[in-house]
């Protein structure tokens, strides 16, 4: 009868590891005007919105990122704000943005935003931040590094905005940052130059985060339509709801590519001239004779559709099928080979 099962050794198994990537545009009228912001969901908690590619009580919309805003107990805004409330959240916004992509130090103390990276020489902080947060639908495992582009209207007045600014984190391919908790990160610098001078943003490729400072801004003559406020003015005496409002407001252009890690373990399943050439089907035999040979000296012949892979104690763990039965006798030898993505 059939060998019915061929123990693999280190030699017929191997794994790889493959990379997919995926291009994600977001448009500006996405994000500030096609829907009327009817995509836009807020929430009574007031600490970030939700932004939707479609109306979000619709079956069909699927959540893209959150934003949000927050400020850093050192930073001037944190001592003048008229609102208490809206001043906690604002801070807690940070701290809990900041622990989660930042972390502490060896004091416990919490680290603040770098505007270089460089967290323990100190340097420039980013202590008035804006927060983009993309749903795992579109970063997927990660963000690939290289690939952001951000474009912002920087200038001008809520009704006519100007001065196009496109932030991207040139040089991260090679250059990325690995002193987080949450992975690596870039730098986002405008004008495609890698100048500290033009760092207005940090990516968290991993977890899927863009940090921007809200300076980005300062230019603008104003960013609300209601009371005409600067960004600066904004962070202080507006909500989060209002500040994102004035952000997506301002918003042209946003992508990346995500990236999808493809792990495989390839088995070769290897029948060699004098495997396999007998069915264990019992209908393949009667009477000891093979029913599939019309002449006794004919050489026995199989046609394996299937493949199983067994566990150590015999039970059958995955399955694979052939596209086609292929034939096998004892003058041919196979090699499948099977391919177990996770």
């Amino acid at each position: 009868m059939a060998s019915i099962f061929k123990t693999l050794t280190s030699n017929d198994v191997t794994s790889t590891k493959t990379l997919l990537h995926e291009a994600i545009p977001i448009t500006g009228t996405i994000v500030s005007g096609t829907y009327a912001d009817n995509n836009i969901k807020t929430y009574g908690h007031g600490m970030f919105v939700s932004v939707y590619d479609y109306p979000y009580l619709s079956s069909s919309a699927n959540h893209i990122f959150d934003m949000s805003a927050g400020y850093s107990t050192h930073s001037e805004m944190s001592a003048t704000h008229t609102g208490t409330n809206m001043q906690d959240k604002k801070i807690n916004m940070y701290n809990m943005m900041a622990q989660v992509l930042v972390g502490f130090d060896m004091t416990g103390t919490l680290e603040r935003f770098d505007q270089d990276g460089d967290i323990a020489a100190g340097g420039t902080k980013l202590d008035n931040c804006l927060f983009f947060n993309f749903a795992r639908l579109l970063s997927k495992d990660e963000i690939q590094k290289g690939t952001v582009q951000l474009s912002f209207d920087t200038g001008g007045t809520y009704a006519s905005p100007t001065q196009n600014v496109t932030l991207t984190d040139v040089g991260a391919a090679t250059s990325s940052k690995v002193n987080s908790p949450a992975g690596e990160y870039g730098i986002l610098y405008k004008d495609g130059s890698a100048d500290l001078a033009n760092a207005l943003g940090l990516v968290y490729y991993q977890a899927g985060v863009v940090v921007l400072t809200s300076s980005l801004f300062d230019a603008a003559t104003s960013m609300d339509p209601t009371n005409n406020d600067n960004m600066s003015d904004m962070m202080v005496s507006a909500s989060i709801d209002t500040i994102t409002q004035a952000v997506r407001h301002r918003t042209r252009n946003i992508q990346f590519n995500n990236t999808t890690e493809l792990n495989s373990t390839v088995y070769f399943c290897r029948a060699n001239n004098n495997d396999f050439n007998y069915s264990s089907n019992p209908t393949y035999v009667t009477g000891s004779k093979i029913m599939v040979k019309n002449v006794a000296a004919d050489q026995p012949q199989t046609y394996p559709t299937t493949v199983g892979l067994y566990g150590a104690d015999n039970e059958l763990l995955a399955v694979a099928k052939l596209s086609e039965p292929i034939k096998k006798t004892p003058a041919s030898e196979l090699t499948l080979r099977v391919r177990l993505d996770y």
